[in-house]
């Protein structure tokens, strides 16, 4: 059995302006959200507690991104060594517990402490079926 503590997620978005930070709209370049990193949305979460471990306490967010087949991600061990992973693909189920994402989106709600509303990590969402 997979010992899983975290999962880092590097999705490519096509419109960061579809979600909302502390209640406004973001920018065209997404230039309010947390964990953004060289044009990808990376947030480090706690598979447990669904806590971003890279969030920047104080902000809010409701999450809507747009992803299409460009959802990277690792699923981490206790030491952080990488024990399965993903370049690009659909978005895991799990990654969408606000809403259906249909594979396509990122739908989340997060708290002022990086938690994420609803939050259920579910390992066969990262399974390595046949990519359609």
């Amino acid at each position: 059995m997979m010992e899983i503590k975290k999962i880092q997620v590097k999705a490519n978005i096509r419109y960061w302006e579809d979600t909302k930070i502390n209640g406004l709209e973001d920018t065209k370049n997404g230039e309010n959200v947390p964990c953004k990193k060289d044009g990808l949305w990376c947030p480090l979460i706690n598979i447990e507690t669904g806590v971003i471990e890279n969030w920047e306490i104080g902000k809010t967010a409701f999450i809507h991104y747009k992803v299409c087949d460009g959802c990277a991600w690792e699923l981490l061990g206790a030491n952080n060594n990488i024990v399965k992973s993903k370049n690009d693909g659909y978005v895991p189920d799990t990654l969408c517990p606000a809403e259906r994402g249909y594979g396509d989106y990122i739908i989340m709600n997060i708290d002022e402490n990086g938690l994420i509303a609803k939050w259920q990590f579910d390992l066969d969402d990262f399974h390595d079926g046949d990519d359609e």
